[in-house]
């Protein structure tokens, strides 16, 4: 029974890290250009452009607006058509993906925010174009809060992974309720809640850490 509940863990838990790891991936390489381009194309932002800025503005707040368990549903012809099925591991990706992006993106769009206006000015009197005031001043300066933000993110993901695979995606989810819930086994309850504490913990912990190194304003 021990080495049953073993493999089960190792499987759900490896299964989760994949789902969230490729969801987060996803998430990070669409959302950050997201939220650097809301801040750039900004009334204060170093392009002003509201042609650009709120129809971005307005499908991020929609997407944002649809709770997980609808919006997976809703996507299964799209992640039917994307991945060739609607469940398993590869499945939860599309519907993890959409819902981290716009949530990652307007966290990102905060730190961006964040940053002295008066660095820009600087680098603009420089003579810096709008390229370069973005990967030498925008992005450095704001890195620990994207950081922060990002690990933020990935333990919505891990809480979200749990709610898919309790519906057919795998993981964690799909342990906790195929043996758990549906056989009465509150062994197997009790053990995927420890182990989801603790990933989410070792994910904050690592997060947390990596942003303090980077915070120049600490050192």
């Amino acid at each position: 029974m021990q080495d049953q509940l073993f493999d089960l863990l190792l499987t759900g838990t490896l299964d989760t890290l994949v789902m969230v790891g490729l969801s987060a991936l996803i998430a990070l390489l669409i959302g950050l250009p997201l939220a650097v381009i809301l801040v750039s194309t900004s009334s204060q932002g170093i392009f002003p452009s509201t042609r650009i800025n709120q129809p971005i503005g307005w499908v991020i707040n929609i997407t944002r607006s649809v709770p997980f368990l609808i919006l997976m549903v809703a996507l299964i012809p799209i992640t039917r058509w994307i991945v060739g099925t609607s469940y398993g591991v590869w499945a939860a990706i599309v519907p993890l993906s959409l819902a981290a992006t716009p949530f990652f993106a307007r966290i990102a769009e905060v730190s961006l925010r964040e940053v002295d206006h008066g660095l820009i000015e600087a680098a603009q009197a420089m003579g810096c174009n709008h390229k370069q005031i973005i990967w030498h001043v925008l992005l450095p300066e704001a890195l620990p809060g994207i950081v922060a933000g990002f690990t933020v993110t990935i333990v919505t993901m891990i809480n979200s992974s749990a709610i898919a695979g309790a519906i057919g995606a795998g993981g964690l989810g799909d342990v906790a309720y195929r043996y758990g819930y549906q056989r009465f086994d509150l062994q197997i309850m009790f053990a995927v809640i420890v182990v989801l504490v603790i990933l989410v913990m070792l994910i904050q912990a690592t997060g947390d850490q990596l942003a303090r190194q980077l915070d120049k304003r600490k050192l």
